[in-house]
């Protein structure tokens, strides 16, 4: 094998660990030596589980030598953001209030993964306890992680870790979480396929809550195929997650090369995509129609301030509600972004909060009727490429000024895919949306898009 394991997609590792062409420990250990080389420029990681991770590495290489091969993720890495609840490896969601929290239970999906055979490598750096109010303070315990396709410019957030780590080749995928775009801003940030499931279809337990009406759980990956292997494993009813849902769970890698022949799917536009995003849609439709997609014009039912009204306010007031103990007692450990956050949420009175939840219920409702004439939606995810770390403004117009929030109040599976580069090498992104349940279809569509295109043979040069 001449070209570096690191740079392998989740899928095509665990191909060549399953054919016993590529060891786990060696992968592994590959993958501690590039952490090894370029962390200290990527800033990913807070905790490295370099000798679990090296155990687990043989435990699986034995396993699968004797036969007994879990399926397509067992041998293979994965990382996760800080917020995720690790039995007896410390959490500390990026703040001051938990650098020396030890849980003593385990986050489920990350459960599901082990089970799975799939190796825990570390954990990922993260905006403070995996929110914040959109700017970058240089404030935190933890300096911010880079964008790999320029160490100068913003990963999005907040996710960063996670966004970083995927795209600079030390995780072949990452978990994150998404409450207004937490999964898709990095993935657009960082040139990644970021899938946000349907509100309820991947269990939230042992995950450091921020809203509990908005959060969803997931991965960020290097392909669509990945995404959807790590969803067949994630997804499905959790107990101990009162929003999980019971529908079945489908194998989403069936289907994977079905194409997008014949669908409907609805171009949705917006004010304020700067020309190199909307170009980067329009150059994806024209993929879609070429492959035999029938485009549609679609359009939001409201415009994009009354979506981004509705998901701050009930934002503010449940992260309030969740962590007033803290904000209360320990605001002075807090950095500025949760901070300001959390005096947002003691502003809103509880007849706003009534009141955004009313909105966001005829927003979903209005928005889940653009499928009754389309089987997926294109419309924009971030409005601009990453910005740097010295432009304040950019940063902060990076994570509000998006789409990402449509699919939180309606609870619509999303994911963000790369759709080129600009011409200074920084990934371009749309969203692809599909109907309640159908990230099937999603990733079907992501897949086709992928096929069509040589972006994904492209990495950033470290």
């Amino acid at each position: 094998m001449t070209e570096d394991p690191c740079l392998l997609s989740a899928a095509e590792a665990g191909r060549r660990i399953a054919a016993r062409r590529l060891s786990p420990v060696t992968y592994v250990e590959a993958l501690l030596a590039r952490i090894a080389r370029v962390e200290d420029r990527v800033q990913a990681y807070i905790t490295v589980l370099a000798e679990p991770a090296l155990a687990a590495a043989r435990r699986a290489e034995a396993e699968i030598a004797a036969g007994r091969w879990r399926g397509p993720l067992h041998g293979v890495p994965f990382a996760v953001k800080d917020n995720y609840f690790t039995a007896g490896v410390r959490t500390t969601a990026g703040s001051r209030l938990m650098l020396d929290h030890v849980p003593d239970t385990t986050a489920a999906i990350i459960a599901r993964l082990e089970a799975a055979g799939a190796i825990l490598l570390g954990k990922l750096n993260t905006w403070e306890y995996g929110t914040g109010n959109g700017g970058v303070y240089f404030d935190l315990p933890f300096a911010p992680a880079r964008n790999p396709w320029d160490l100068t410019r913003f990963t999005g957030g907040s996710s960063t870790g996670a966004g970083a780590a995927v795209a600079a080749g030390i995780a072949p995928f990452a978990l994150g979480s998404d409450t207004g775009g937490s999964i898709r801003l990095p993935a657009a940030a960082c040139g990644l396929a970021g899938l946000k499931a349907t509100y309820g279809r991947v269990s939230r337990a042992g995950v450091l809550p921020n809203c509990w009406s908005l959060d969803v759980t997931g991965a960020l990956c290097w392909t669509a195929e990945d995404s959807a292997i790590v969803l067949s494993v994630i997804a499905g009813h959790d107990p101990a997650d009162p929003g999980s849902a019971t529908e079945p769970v489908p194998d989403y890698r069936a289907g994977l090369q079905d194409g997008v022949a014949g669908l409907t799917i609805g171009l949705v536009a917006a004010e304020g995509v700067s020309p190199e995003i909307a170009a980067g849609i329009a150059a994806a439709a024209a993929v879609f129609e070429d492959l035999g997609a029938r485009l549609v014009e679609a359009r939001l039912p409201a415009p994009l301030v009354d979506y981004r009204r509705a998901a701050s306010l009930i934002n503010w007031s449940e992260s309030l509600s969740i962590h007033e103990a803290d904000f209360r007692d320990r605001a002075s450990l807090m950095g500025q972004a949760l901070r300001d956050k959390m005096t947002s949420g003691s502003l809103v009175r509880a007849a706003d909060y009534l009141a955004a939840q009313r909105l966001r219920r005829q927003l979903a409702r209005a928005t889940d009727a653009l499928f009754g004439g389309c089987d997926l939606l294109l419309l924009p995810g971030a409005f601009h490429v990453a910005p740097r770390f010295d432009d304040a403004s950019g940063t902060m117009a990076f994570t509000r000024e998006s789409a990402m929030n449509i699919a939180n109040l309606s609870g619509h599976p999303a994911m963000s895919v790369l759709t080129g580069f600009d011409a200074d090498g920084l990934p371009l992104n749309a969203q692809i949306m599909g109907r309640h349940f159908d990230e099937a279809m999603v990733l079907r569509a992501a897949a086709a898009l992928e096929a069509a295109t040589p972006h994904r043979a492209r990495r950033p040069v470290l």
